[in-house]
């Protein structure tokens, strides 16, 4: 069970870091200007366009993409699938407590979606790093 939800967390997580990543650093300009998308502008209310910035960006999350798929190719090996989970983990903490002291720049809608998909991203994250539940013959995954 642990294997299957590890996947499905992986799945995701590879999809957020290659869309976000991909974007980012194919088109910086345009995902500062508009991300997340579907008509909402969260970055340009956090300060100016700077391209290092935004490639950089994309260029980590296309890192953590990869290691999420590394991860997912190998979903049985728990070393390197609680190594993706810490670092999207790390990466996402952080990440949520600066925006959580955003908020005030945001209306409600904003807000919720902002903290809502941060909130996920972390939360599967830290499903891939903690144990799964023992098995019959005393292992945990």
């Amino acid at each position: 069970m642990k294997t299957r939800v590890d996947r499905a967390c992986l799945v995701v997580l590879l999809l957020v870091g290659a869309s976000t990543g991909f974007w980012a650093f194919v088109a910086p300009e345009s995902w500062h200007a508009s991300f997340p998308g579907f008509g909402l502008d969260w970055l340009p209310r956090l300060g100016p366009y700077n391209e290092h910035l935004a490639r950089d960006t994309g260029a980590m999350f296309l890192a953590l993409a990869t290691l999420s798929g590394a991860a997912l190719r190998r979903v049985d090996d728990v070393v390197l699938t609680r190594a993706a989970g810490a670092a999207w983990l790390v990466f996402n903490a952080l990440h949520f407590g600066f925006h959580s002291t955003m908020l005030h720049m945001y209306g409600l809608l904003d807000q919720v979606l902002s903290m809502g998909s941060l909130g996920l991203v972390t939360g599967l994250a830290l499903v891939l790093v903690l144990p799964g539940r023992a098995s019959g013959q005393g292992a945990s995954r």
